[in-house]
This record gives C-alpha cells, sequence and structure tokens, in this order.
C-alpha cells in the first residue's frame, strides 16, 4: 500500500510501500479518497510536539479523511462495507496519507450527503476545532460577541458559520483582499490585520478563538470583557493540557511555565485562557454532518492537488494564501 511517510524528524515526506492496515474489532477501513492538509502535519514532522505528543517512527502523516468503507471489525455495529464516511482519526490512528487507513468506529461519521467527497475530506480537524471552542468550551450563546482570527483560513471560515449560527456578533481578522469573503460567512465586522490594530478597534467581546499566538494572543486578552475567555489553538498549552495528556511531572511544570506569563495577564484583567488541542469525535461530526446538509455550515476548498504531490502540498502551506482548506485527492 502507498502512503507518505515521515522517517525522522525534519526528514523529507516519503512516498513509501507500507503493510496493509490492521483492523481491530472496532476499526473501520477506509479507503481513502481525499484527505485534508493542516499546519498540525507539518508541526509533527518538524518535530515541535516530540516531547509532548510522542510518536513512533516512521509515521504516516494525516488527520482527515474522507473515503468508502470496505470493511469492519468484528464488534463494529454502525458501519458497513460501501458506506461513504469522513472523520478526524485519534491520535493513535493518524495516518490518513495512505490509500488505506483503519479508523476506530467512535472517530468517524456518515459523510454529509450534500458535499463531495473533497470537501468532506477538508472538514473534519476544522470543523471539530471550531465545535469545541465554540460550543462544548465556550458555550457561546445568542447576543454573545465572538472575535475569531485568521477568518478565511480552514479554522476560521468554518468558525464564523457556526458562531452566526449560534446567534453571536462575530468579528474577524482578514486580508482586505478576503474582507468581502469572511462577510459572506457571516463576519459582522472585519479588521484588516495589515492596516488596522483590532484592539485599538474592539472591546467587550466574550470570547476569542486565536489561533496565532504571541502578541496576537496578548492583544485578544485585553479585548474580552470581564469574564471572558480567549481559547489559543496554537498555544500555549496550559497545565489542564498536560493533565489530559497524562504527561509525567517534569513536563506538566514546564508546560505550566510556558503557559504562567499569559495566564498571569489574564488573571490580572479579570479574563481566562484556555489551551484547546481538538479531539477526535464521531459524535461531534454527526451533529456537524446534519449542519452541513442542512445548509448551515459549507465547507471551503482553495486547492486539490493529486496523492502524488502530497510533500509539495504539505510544504505550501507555509506560504498561506490559500482560502479555507487545501485537500488531496487519492485516486
Amino acid at each position: 500500500m502507498r502512503a507518505f511517510v515521515v522517517n525522522r524528524y525534519k526528514g523529507p515526506l516519503l512516498d513509501t510501500n507500507v503493510p496493509e492496515p490492521v483492523v481491530g474489532e472496532r476499526d473501520v477501513l477506509v479507503q481513502v479518497r481525499a484527505a485534508g492538509l493542516n499546519q498540525l502535519d507539518e508541526k509533527i514532522r518538524e518535530g515541535e510536539f516530540k516531547q509532548i505528543l510522542p510518536y513512533q517512527l516512521p509515521l504516516i502523516l494525516g488527520h482527515d479523511v474522507a473515503g468508502t468503507v470496505i470493511d469492519v471489525g468484528s464488534k463494529v455495529q454502525g458501519f458497513a462495507p460501501g458506506d461513504e464516511v469522513y472523520g478526524r482519526p485519534s491520535r493513535d490512528h493518524i495516518g490518513t496519507f495512505a490509500e488505506r487507513i483503519a479508523v476506530p468506529e467512535s472517530d468517524l461519521a456518515p459523510k454529509p450527503t450534500s458535499i463531495t467527497m473533497d470537501e468532506a475530506g477538508s472538514l473534519p480537524l476544522v470543523a471539530l476545532t471550531a465545535w469545541q471552542v465554540l460550543v462544548e468550551r465556550g458555550t457561546v450563546r445568542p447576543g454573545q460577541k465572538v472575535l475569531i482570527h485568521a477568518g478565511a483560513g480552514g479554522v476560521g471560515s468554518i468558525a464564523i458559520q457556526l458562531a452566526k449560527h449560534l446567534g453571536a456578533t462575530v468579528a474577524t481578522t482578514a486580508s482586505a483582499a478576503n474582507a468581502d469573503f469572511v462577510r459572506g460567512l457571516g463576519a459582522d465586522v472585519v479588521i484588516d490585520h495589515r492596516t488596522q490594530d483590532f484592539e485599538q478597534l474592539l472591546d467587550g467581546y466574550d470570547l476569542v478563538l486565536d489561533s496565532l499566538g504571541g502578541e496576537n494572543l496578548e492583544k485578544s486578552l485585553r479585548v474580552l470583557a470581564p469574564g471572558g475567555t480567549a481559547i489559543g489553538i496554537s498555544g500555549p498549552p496550559d497545565p489542564a493540557f498536560a493533565r489530559e495528556q497524562g504527561l509525567n511531572r517534569v513536563l506538566r511544570l514546564a508546560i505550566t511555565a510556558l503557559s504562567a506569563r499569559v495566564r498571569r495577564h489574564a488573571k490580572k484583567l479579570g479574563v481566562r485562557y484556555e489551551f484547546l488541542f481538538m479531539h477526535a469525535s464521531g459524535a461531534q461530526l454527526r451533529q456537524i454532518t446534519t449542519l452541513v446538509d442542512d445548509g448551515v455550515l459549507r465547507p471551503v476548498v482553495g486547492r486539490v492537488m493529486p496523492f502524488d504531490q502530497t510533500p509539495q502540498a504539505l510544504a505550501g502551506l507555509a506560504k498561506g494564501g490559500i482560502r479555507g482548506k487545501a485537500v488531496i485527492e487519492v485516486p
């Protein structure tokens, strides 16, 4: 079976023949038709997470899948061969840059019928991230004010639509070239991140989804209303994340130190900072499927590339300029 594999951190993504996936009793074997590209894949390849999210190398990369079921484990009840599915495999089961993948049943959901395989392959990681920030963590309610950074990107383009559906007033940062695009997704306020300072223009927000970190996160804390929350998806990780991952005491202390400054700053301002590393959930994807088929959410696919060009496609993410997601098609 063909797959794209990283053999060493910072090494190239290699087109490799690998053994067929082993299908466990609760696994679903999926013929991959489309796989979304994510910055997370590149960060893993670069070794950025090797201390806190250790993987055994060689490793097949890829966190998004859409495809067709070709076999199921003996205890699988919700899927059958021929079903069209999509999902974000859980941490120990990633590897969607391949012709086939075995995915736990609990990580999958039926593919929305109203969209293509490419569109479905673009959705799981970013849609689950938006859901977990806005619904699971943020419990966004009608009338609240939400700031979503990088609104034209993969997470941002879905988060704007979901926040608007939840009844929020939505502000976003984007380039001037993308202003009309993000307004079309539902943004009420658009800040040109190149010529305007969002901290000077916004205040009293209940929730911020920060995908950039650093100074952008520090400024985001200052646009929150008292009691508001900034949820970061780029870091720094916080003590709650370290506990969830079951990290050893030394790593827990190191992670606590990494986020100490931003947490102190938030406390002084009377607001909160939380780090989110999204988790796989077929149950949440089923709710997202309903929203897609009801026309509430629409995937945004900015680029589609063939399976053969997976390494070039992943490297191209660093250049930016893609609205929504980039996807590879698997023949």
